[in-house]
């Protein structure tokens, strides 16, 4: 078959309007709501899960083998563990990073009553002039790092007059780039594969084309947590095609040019005859690709299996740069990989 040509500005665009909307894990919902806003304009129906996800459904010419597939809008975070006795807080993490990725980031702390109030990470001890080598030697922990506001506050009673408590999140700033063809963010796992999947629905849209057989994405919200897409598949679902980056860095195939397949990580190996044929696929299309092992990963797919899914689940995204870091891909890797999902809705 000739596929469709991804747009690439809707990809891009989406994907910064994406960035840009805070979500960390258990305070998606905005970033799930522009989700919604821009597949309302395709022919899919909607819904939302008990857990806040979206579902969209897309019919298919055939409804004998249901295909699903899903990526993940939540995003690594914080909240607030502690207000401090100098009026400066102290976080517990979400999801899986090192603090020192974070250290000198800008942070908004979104209050019970709905205020954003800013501030920055850094260590307690972060002056060299005062601290000397201590700057250098601390070991970046819990207990090491805090908030600085962005207000006139000196007390935990005058933080907490600001609105702000205990079980307040924290979104650090993503700090969005494109240029020369890269994108470089915070998040981009996994808002990137958000909207490759976007993008692969627009394509099939503009083409006036069906899936092959009914298709569900799942846009979830959990999953750096482990237990985003556990929930919220339909019955009778043959196969689930988790898309989420690719790790590049040493020892791996995957670069940020190429979309890539996993085919085993930290939880074991994904289903080797669904990875088989969609790299089949990506041959017969001219789909250039990666094929890779990840050894400290875990996908939305891993989480459905655990929950009892019994589908055979593939992994593939695009090639991302120090992942849980400051990272990035390249257009390429978005529109490769774009194109594969593209590619496993129309394959008969």
């Amino acid at each position: 078959m000739s596929l469709p040509p991804i747009d690439t500005d809707f990809l891009l665009t989406f994907l910064t309007r994406l960035l840009n909307t805070p979500s960390p894990t258990g305070y998606s919902a905005q970033a799930v709501d522009l989700c919604e806003q821009v597949f309302a304009a395709m022919p899919v129906r909607l819904a939302r899960t008990r857990k806040g996800a979206l579902v969209a459904a897309w019919p298919g010419r055939s409804s004998s083998s249901p295909r699903g597939l899903t990526a993940h809008v939540d995003t690594l975070g914080a909240m607030v563990k502690e207000v401090k006795p100098s009026g400066r807080l102290k976080l517990t993490k979400i999801g899986g990073f090192a603090w020192n990725t974070v250290e000198g980031e800008g942070v908004t702390i979104f209050t019970r009553s709905g205020r954003a109030v800013r501030g920055s990470l850094l260590l307690a001890r972060a002056s060299s002039h005062v601290h000397g080598a201590l700057v250098n030697d601390t070991k970046r922990d819990d207990d090491a790092m805090e908030v600085r506001l962005d207000e006139r506050t000196a007390s935990a009673e005058e933080t907490r007059a600001l609105g702000i408590e205990v079980g307040d999140f924290c979104a650090f700033d993503p700090r969005v780039e494109v240029t020369n063809g890269f994108v470089r963010s915070r998040h981009l796992d996994d808002k990137a594969c958000v909207a490759c999947i976007a993008a692969a629905f627009k394509a099939l849209q503009d083409a006036g084309l069906t899936p092959a057989q009914d298709a569900y994405a799942l846009i979830s919200n959990y999953e750096e947590v482990g237990h985003g897409a556990a929930a919220g598949f339909p019955a009778g679902m043959a196969e689930l095609l988790a898309v989420d980056m690719a790790a590049v860095g040493d020892g791996q195939t995957s670069d940020e040019f190429h979309a890539s397949i996993c085919v085993k990580d930290s939880g074991g190996p994904y289903h080797h005859g669904f990875s088989t044929r969609l790299r089949e696929l990506a041959d017969a299309e001219g789909i250039a690709y990666r094929v890779d092992i990840y050894p400290y990963y875990g996908s939305d797919g891993e989480a459905f299996w655990r929950a009892g899914g019994d589908v055979a689940v593939a992994l593939i995204g695009p090639g991302v740069d120090a992942s849980h870091n400051y990272e990035r891909t390249h257009l390429e890797a978005l529109e490769a990989t774009s194109r594969w999902v593209l590619a496993y809705l129309l394959a008969e």
